[in-house]
């Protein structure tokens, strides 16, 4: 017994390790309190150790393992409560099916050295001499798992409702109780029997086949259901933002067609409120110019680029621009470009001008705020390149800690765009520049050629 505690010391600090590191890359917390966390972890789960084989059942001492683990989650890591069962959750799955495949992979190695090399009849594996080997193995196995999960699992963490976030955790708690029950029923002696005249090894030999193979099918489900999960409601996000933009920049287009027949009249207006002037109607006056302010802007000085509905979207945009304190450098012109939908071009402008706005707000005061847009038709390829200030350092930290997926939509509609059209996205950052390309080849090659 002495010696397997000295073998667990190590194993538990490797869980403790990579179930914080897994935390800390789905979850947020301090450095004091991820210290803590592994601290109390393994302190916890080595105290189980000497206690394992007391008064306790064996089933009421595992599930007190996974509530101790549930807690320390709770606790020590910053987010939503949802969220944090959910990290519980899938760190609970890993450990009970990493438990069971292990022991029972390496028990069917073993089974059947003894059998065929050690000609032992019927061979029959004692706890003490699992213990160590699986210890080992099981960490090991636990350890690359969690280490290859961190970096998958982390999008599944970010922009979610907690409706979502416990709608995921909940058959992962279930599957993970449902293999508590199998693993203390295989520890409890309830076999897979074959026919009388194949012995207990057969037996033994059937369980752990079953158990491995139930562990195999259960890891699969539930990576499965968390990655389809994830790429459906990333999906539904998509679209519905895509769907939300078209109708934005449809409304968008009928305000910019509003002004312009607005601009059209103004002649007519100012003859006509020249007369009102003339006879001091000041009231039939002021009714007028709020008629004629109710009816659209009056502004003139909107981005002239060959598509209306661009130009109201550049006009929008660059408002936002202006109220930021940003300054603005537009030079796009595409007329007669009728190989790609305008609202496909909208989807494409519109997000990637919002990402720029985002990025020239999280800088600094002080420092210098600009996006310059430039777009046109050259040969049989559609280029738009839009550079803006940015805080390069700042964004390579909050990728790193997994940030980019709070706000990944709208960079995954304009792939998705790009794709459609089998165009190309480039994008580059240095010195406080962060630059984005977009290369659309054009079927027809129609527009003007510059």
């Amino acid at each position: 017994m002495k010696n397997e505690i000295w073998f667990m010391i190590p194993c538990y600090l490797g869980y403790a390790w990579a179930a914080g590191r897994f935390c800390k890359s789905c979850l947020e917390t301090a450095g004091r309190k991820e210290v803590l966390f592994a601290v109390l972890f393994w302190g916890g789960w080595m105290a189980g150790a000497g206690i394992r084989h007391g008064p306790i059942p064996d089933i009421a001492f595992m599930i007190l393992q996974c509530a101790f683990l549930t807690s320390l989650v709770l606790l020590l890591f910053r987010g939503e409560t949802e969220k944090k069962v959910l990290a519980a959750s899938m760190l609970l799955a890993v450990f009970t099916l990493a438990e069971n495949f292990c022991e029972s992979a390496l028990s069917c190695l073993l089974l059947v050295w003894l059998h065929t090399v050690r000609k032992i009849e019927e061979p029959f594996l004692g706890e003490r001499m699992m213990g160590i080997s699986v210890c080992i193995i099981r960490v090991a196995f636990v350890i690359l798992f969690l280490y290859g999960m961190s970096e998958w699992a982390a999008p599944v963490f970010y922009g979610k409702s907690r409706k979502w976030y416990m709608t995921l955790a909940v058959p992962l708690l279930v599957l993970t109780l449902v293999m508590l029950l199998v693993n203390w029923g295989a520890g409890n002696g309830i076999l897979v029997r074959g026919a009388e005249k194949m012995g207990l090894y057969y037996d033994q030999i059937f369980s752990h086949l079953y158990i491995i193979i139930l562990s195999v099918l259960s890891m699969f489900a539930a990576c499965s259901y968390v990655i389809g999960m994830n790429r459906l409601y990333l999906e539904q996000q998509k679209s519905g933002q895509y769907h939300a933009q078209v109708a934005a920049y449809k409304m968008l287009e009928e305000q910019y067609e509003q002004a312009e027949r607005l601009r059209h009249d103004m002649k007519n207006h100012l003859i006509a409120l020249s007369g009102l002037l003339e006879d001091r109607e000041w009231e039939k006056m002021r009714a007028y110019l709020q008629k004629m302010g109710n009816s659209g802007s009056l502004e003139t000085d909107g981005d002239a680029t060959g598509n209306k509905v661009v130009d109201a979207l550049l006009y929008r945009k660059r408002k936002i621009a202006e109220k930021k304190h940003i300054l603005w450098k537009c030079d796009v012109q595409m007329s007669g470009l009728d190989d790609i939908d305008e609202f496909d071009l909208c989807v494409l402008f519109g997000n990637i001008l919002d990402n720029a706005v985002e990025a020239c707000e999280r800088l600094g005061n002080g420092r210098e705020r600009f996006i310059a847009i430039q777009a046109r038709i050259i040969k049989r390829y559609f280029l738009l390149e839009v550079k803006n200030s940015a805080d390069v350092e700042a964004n390579e930290k909050r990728r790193a800690a997994g940030g980019e997926y709070r706000h990944g939509i709208g960079t995954l509609n304009i792939q998705d765009m790009v794709q459609r059209y089998h165009g190309v996205v480039d994008r580059k950052a240095g010195e406080g520049v962060y630059v984005i390309s977009v290369l659309l080849p054009l079927e027809n090659g129609k527009g003007k050629v510059w």
